[in-house]
């Protein structure tokens, strides 16, 4: 018998409504497209991601923290559920709960998130507000391999976004988010063929330093 090889198998964490979420999944439906979205899973029982599994037809869970005593058991509980489900890497998206050094360190390399900002510029909350302060006139988002430290670890993909004369924080952030759903699926699609090593506090995307950025008119081609 032929064997053949499997897709590596990507679990997605999620609190919310998930459209970085939906992405992930629309792009790994693609049977080219180099790892399945096996699992989605929340810590919040109401979480529309819920839904979009179910439509999706893969596997949901929950693991709402509000039944562990504390960070560890419940990171050892979701943990528990990963290896159930045989997963290999891990996607962050709005996954509202901050991760113990040990549960970073035990899915080093295969933990991505998507952050909205071209890090290490804003790093944690409120980063389309903190640019429109600033009065940057270019903006963006960023997926990375997760470490630690808040928004921490190497970074693999960027997307600029213009800032108009005109934003709000909420026009801003629907022009992040359209890229987010752009560059999320990309950079998974790296990882999970090989494409990206990493060396020291910096990944290397097809032996070049990384991270890759894109322009606004990079996407619009």
């Amino acid at each position: 018998m032929v064997q053949t090889s499997r897709r590596p198998r990507t679990a997605v964490l999620a609190s919310g409504g998930g459209t970085n979420l939906q992405a992930l999944i629309d792009a790994a439906q693609d049977p080219d497209f180099p790892t399945e979205v096996c699992l989605v899973l929340t810590n919040n029982p109401g979480a529309y991601c819920l839904e979009r599994a179910r439509l999706a037809d893969i596997p949901g869970a929950v693991v709402n923290h509000r039944d562990y005593p504390d960070r560890p058991s419940f990171e050892a509980a979701i943990d528990t559920v990963l290896r159930d489900y045989r997963c290999d890497y891990v996607c962050l998206a709005g996954f509202l709960r901050i991760l113990t050094s040990d549960f970073v360190e035990a899915w080093r390399d295969r933990m991505l998130n998507v952050h909205p900002s071209l890090l290490p510029e804003f790093k944690g909350l409120h980063t389309h507000s903190r640019a429109l302060e600033a009065g940057h006139t270019v903006h963006g988002c960023t997926v990375h391999l997760v470490r630690a430290e808040l928004d921490d670890g190497p970074l693999i993909l960027q997307a600029e976004v213009p800032v108009l004369a005109d934003d709000t924080e909420e026009t801003l952030q629907q022009r992040v988010l359209t890229r987010e759903h752009v560059i999320y699926p990309q950079a998974l699609a790296l990882v999970t063929s090989g494409r990206v090593r990493v060396e020291g506090s910096q990944a290397i995307i097809d032996d070049q330093p990384g991270p890759v950025r894109l322009t606004w008119n990079d996407l619009e081609n």
